[in-house]
């Protein structure tokens, strides 16, 4: 077994020269059933089609958002990918987009029919999955009971929130309870990249998932950053996905923003920067120079395994090899293999303890 240089759950990761590291993918996606069932009976504003290689897209104002892929639907193809590559446990949610649609009482249906299809999944499978839950955002107080009955009735360890919904930004004060709550049950966040709000330059030949999600994410959290809801929140646990999107590499921009412009500093009394190294990044980039400048931006510590699988554009072979590659210490490179998710996330430890050797 993988888990034999692993000392135990909560540690920041296996003792040097014990054995192989295990693998946490933070990062991944799964359809349940009935969630994908009620997308294609009614997924307005976005629609489902086909791609000129024949799979079926679900595209907005005609622009490619999410290639389907079999393995978003089959665990069984999902454990047969994670013995292939090594993946000992996978953190499952709900991609875009995510429970974002419709009229509000649909959204809290959603998000009931997502959340409970995960936790049966995470059931049929013991010590191989854990999921993050779905939240209807646009009505705060249902948002913070379904987080509470994800939680602490079905045993989520996450939660996963899409960078805006419906073009409200995760800074709207309305969305503040929810956060704190998030906070109290230590709970971790994942930030994942919606479509922007309104068509934009990006709505063409594919962008959307390249670079408008990257725009997304980006925008989301440093409005969070300036309008200081982690000044206001500084337990608040958040991993950002796809390497935070532009943030390393703008995160020395934005302090010079904050030195330079009044409404900057209006809400925190410390730069950017100062916020930005509490968070945590996936490494959904698979770019050696790209992990190279998050590491520089906010150190090992702080980076997470993510692979985006099944997207057709993740990878979890190059997730893993691009880690490896970056010359790090053994410790290091444990800890974002999988120590450091292990820490980060409080409810991962009964995951950890189904697959954990006798000793």
């Amino acid at each position: 077994m993988r888990w034999s240089g692993w000392s135990c759950p909560g540690d920041r990761g296996p003792s040097a020269g014990l054995g192989t590291p295990m693998i946490i993918d933070a990062h991944t996606h799964f359809f349940p059933p009935g969630y994908l069932e009620a997308l294609r009976r009614g997924p307005e504003p976005y629609a489902l089609g086909r791609d000129a290689e024949g799979r079926t897209l679900l595209t907005l104002h005609g622009a490619r958002i999410v290639t389907m892929t079999r393995e978003m639907t089959a665990p069984e193809d999902r454990l047969r990918d994670m013995e292939r590559f090594g993946v000992d446990l996978q953190i499952v949610s709900v991609t875009t987009p995510n429970v974002y649609f419709g009229p509000p009482a649909r959204r809290r249906d959603l998000a009931r029919m997502a959340n409970d299809g995960l936790a049966d999944l995470v059931r049929r499978f013991p010590g191989r999955f854990a999921a993050m839950a779905s939240l209807p955002l646009g009505e705060p107080e249902a948002a913070i009971r379904e987080l509470d009955r994800a939680v602490l009735e079905l045993g989520m360890v996450g939660v996963i929130l899409g960078s805006n919904a419906g073009g409200r930004y995760l800074d709207a004060p309305e969305l503040h309870p929810l956060l704190e709550r998030a906070q109290a049950l230590e709970v971790p966040i994942l930030v994942h990249p919606m479509p922007p709000a309104d068509a934009d330059a990006t709505f063409a030949r594919g962008l959307v998932p390249l670079l408008g999600f990257m725009f997304d994410t980006s925008t989301s959290v440093a409005r969070m950053v300036l309008s200081g809801v982690f000044e206001r929140l500084p337990r608040l646990t958040m991993v950002l996905g796809h390497l935070g999107g532009t943030l390393p590499y703008l995160i020395q921009r934005l302090d010079n923003g904050y030195r330079a412009y009044p409404e900057a500093r209006e809400a925190i009394p410390h730069p950017p920067s100062h916020y930005l190294r509490r968070l945590f990044y996936d490494t959904v980039s698979f770019s050696i120079p790209s992990l190279q400048c998050a590491l520089g931006a906010v150190g090992s510590e702080h980076i997470v395994l993510g692979t985006d699988y099944p997207h057709v554009i993740g990878d979890t072979r190059a997730a893993v090899q691009s880690v490896r590659a970056l010359g790090l210490a053994d410790a290091a490179v444990a800890g974002i293999l999988g120590g450091t998710a292990a820490a980060l996330f409080p409810r991962l430890a009964d995951h950890i303890k189904k697959i954990l050797p006798e000793r």
